[in-house]
């Protein structure tokens, strides 16, 4: 008999029951909320005659459309909070109901509010071993803790919150194995730009993607964070990563992670949380990071990504008709030409923030850039940390001046403009290079450009007022 995968050995312990058809009923332990979708899913529930079943399993938070700016222009104040049409009923809403359903809501105000995915694992919220669910494709950012997370839909939210079991189809299996070791100034979010421009946007084809290897183990926790965020821009059902002691430092003392003898009693469960050397996987892939340079996307999808010291790509090299059509579609709605450096590209607007690239790791590698140095004249530019406890330490270590001093905004922690669904967006057909994970046709704004690529390639960028290679500023 052949071992087991991680994934294998998480649906396992997960699985209630077979429905029959490849569906199964699978145990959910965590569901968090966000107040574009939460407070709904919450209502409806009421509407139906449901109740939550272990509300203090569920959790709640206010990220996807709240005002970022500092104060919160008042809104909070006024019991809002954003900036979008309609927004505040949303986060009334989401108040209202976690309030009448007994769920914890980390608030505006709140130390512990921020985006869901960076608000969970600095929480203890997500552990070794959970299903946690919540209605954002991004969810599967917490399987770098060695979790089962996915995203859901507002449906499904509800079934979670009211039975906490959720049908799920099994999903494939893949490994991808990142090699080496990454070169100095290259980063996690190179790793996995780099994987999708190679495999495509559809490489993992809604597979549990275990990301391993030499590479990957070198990773902070921060670090694998940003890899498993980008599973979902893969294709894959999610991502996750085998917990070691790394993540078990990372865990040690949260609020919601377990205390005292329940803590070593988890350690010791958890040690048992990785794929047996003999696991087999339905697909397998592997990846040298030892020659990986700095990645940027010069299209619009994150499978559109070149080495910052490399041209934009030639539509005939595409594999087929389809994807040289895509191609010469993105080539222009970005306004490049083929063959043209992308280093030196003149940018409108840089971004830091979002799910991806939001933690205090990240705003430690672009005031690496950022110190002592100021944005380029007619740049826009912008930091929105993940969460409010990630902007306290940062302000702590005194990062926020090294922003400020550079040309940054300094700002509130949520979403921003990941999206512009919080009612503020870049200019029309502004150029944007972003740390986020989504490079899609008017994403920051009405006709935006955005390029994605990690904090350090933004902050040297913005310095710039151009697409750069942040490796000269850092000394490499």
């Amino acid at each position: 008999m052949s071992g087991l995968s991680l994934f294998e050995k998480l649906w396992r312990q997960h699985l209630v029951t077979e429905l029959g058809d490849g569906a199964s009923l699978i145990h959910i332990d965590r569901v968090f909320l966000h107040e574009r979708t939460g407070g709904v899913a919450l209502q409806a529930l009421d509407e139906a005659g449901h109740s939550v079943r272990h509300p203090k399993l569920d959790f709640a938070t206010l990220d996807h459309i709240v005002d970022t700016f500092p104060g919160r222009n008042g809104c909070a104040r006024k019991g809002g909070g954003s900036l979008m049409p309609g927004g505040d009923a949303f986060i009334r809403t989401t108040r209202e109901q976690t309030a009448k359903k007994g769920i914890q809501l980390f608030d505006l105000g709140d130390e512990r509010q921020g985006i869901v995915h960076v608000v969970s694992p600095e929480q203890g919220i997500v552990l070794p071993g959970a299903t946690v669910v919540c209605p954002d494709s991004h969810t599967c950012t917490q399987g770098a803790l060695g979790a089962l997370a996915w995203g859901i839909g507002s449906s499904e939210a509800e079934h979670a919150l009211a039975t906490q079991t959720l049908r799920v189809v099994k999903p494939r299996s893949m490994r991808v194995s990142f090699d080496g070791q990454l070169p100095p100034g290259v980063t996690a979010k190179d790793m996995i730009l780099a994987l999708i421009a190679r495999d495509t946007a559809s490489g993992a084809r809604g597979s549990v993607v275990e990301f391993a290897g030499e590479a990957v183990r070198a990773l902070g926790v921060e670090a694998r964070m940003t890899l498993c965020n980008m599973a979902v821009e893969f294709s894959a059902f999610t991502g996750l990563i085998a917990p070691d002691l790394a993540t078990l430092d990372y865990l040690h003392g949260r609020p919601y992670a377990p205390k005292g003898e329940m803590w070593k009693r988890a350690c010791m469960a958890w040690r048992s949380l990785y794929s047996d050397a003999d696991a087999s996987f339905d697909d397998e892939t592997r990846l040298d990071v030892s020659a990986l340079t700095p990645m940027l996307t010069w299209g619009t999808s994150p499978q559109h990504a070149v080495g910052v010291d490399q041209c934009v790509p030639d539509p005939e090299a595409g594999a087929d008709a389809a994807t040289r059509a895509a191609m010469e579609k993105a080539l222009a709605y970005m306004d490049l030409r083929v063959g043209q450096p992308l280093s030196g590209v003149p940018i409108d607007a840089a971004f830091i923030g979002s799910c991806t690239n939001s933690r205090l790791s990240d705003l430690r590698a672009a005031a690496a850039v950022l110190r002592g140095r100021k944005v380029a004249a007619g740049v826009k530019a912008i930091c929105v940390p993940g969460s409010t406890q990630v902007k306290l330490a940062a302000e702590t270590e005194g990062l926020h001046q090294v922003f400020l001093d550079a040309g940054f905004e300094w700002r509130e922690s949520g979403c921003s403009m990941c999206f512009f669904a919080g009612g503020e967006s870049f200019g029309i057909r502004q150029r944007v290079v972003s740390s986020t994970n989504r490079n899609f046709e008017s994403r920051q704004g009405p006709q935006t450009r955005t390029h994605l690529a990690s904090p350090a390639t933004v902050a040297a960028s913005a310095i710039a007022g151009r697409l750069a290679d942040p490796r000269p500023l850092l000394g490499h």
